[in-house]
């Protein structure tokens, strides 16, 4: 690498590029995914914050319960989550002021969000967004974004640092995705079918357990938030710190 002078302002020499564009991100790792049941959703994170190759943080929650039996995460650079979730807590409590009391749907909430991303779209929340709850007929719902706040409802989303490898997982396990029924010959697809809440915390644990020895920025521990029709509840399990 070519030696540079540290900035224009100082004679000193450094073995590193001058960067002079204006970059405010940072990355903080983590992965978060969601998954919709029959009748509960399913969102999940690991608890481990870095900043390149630091740890910062072993216990930093990426999935947070929101209110309204509505769950969130919004993973990527942690300022940026932090601001976007609070922002969102905000109006949900103005919603409530406004409305007597009334609980926004998890439909309604998808669109607000979508609304706050786009209303950021020139200098947008640099994170990956989930939310999951029950819809109006009980059943799981998750939605998932980009930056801009394109979004839509699907089964099961993975996001953050070890998305690429959770996601083929979750395509095969939850999708059924290149499934075929066996003595079929190849010809018949596997039929979709929701997964029981047993099936799904086990394969959570199971993508997460083998995202952890791949992936240096996922690790020590992995907080569950489980939405039923009687509530929220969370589950946690330790993964390897090292």
């Amino acid at each position: 690498m070519n030696a540079t002078v540290a900035s224009e302002y100082s004679s000193e020499i450094h073995s590193v590029p001058i960067e002079h564009r204006f970059n405010p991100y940072s990355d903080n790792g983590g992965t978060v995914l969601g998954i919709a049941g029959e009748d509960f959703a399913v969102l999940a994170g690991d608890t481990r914050q870095v900043e390149g190759y630091s740890i910062q943080s072993r216990y930093q929650p990426k999935v947070f319960n929101v209110g309204d039996d509505i769950v969130m995460t919004a993973n990527g650079f942690a300022a940026d989550g932090a601001a976007l979730i609070d922002r969102f807590k905000n109006q949900l409590q103005w919603y409530k002021f406004d409305h007597g009391g009334k609980k926004l749907n998890i439909k309604s909430a998808a669109r607000y969000i979508q609304h706050l991303l786009y209303g950021k779209r020139f200098f947008p929340y640099y994170v990956s967004t989930l939310i999951a709850g029950l819809d109006e007929e009980g059943k799981g719902a998750v939605y998932s974004y980009d930056p801009v706040g394109s979004y839509e409802r699907e089964q099961c989303r993975a996001g953050g640092a070890a998305a690429s490898l959770i996601m083929p997982f979750l395509d095969n396990q939850v999708n059924f995705k290149n499934q075929y029924e066996p003595g079929s010959d190849g010809k018949k697809k596997r039929e979709l079918r929701y997964l029981t809440l047993d099936e799904v915390l086990e394969l959570v644990r199971d993508a997460f357990s083998s995202a952890t020895e791949r992936h240096i920025q996922v690790g020590d521990g992995l907080e569950i938030l489980i939405v039923t029709k009687e509530g929220v509840r969370t589950e946690y399990f330790d993964l390897k710190r090292d």
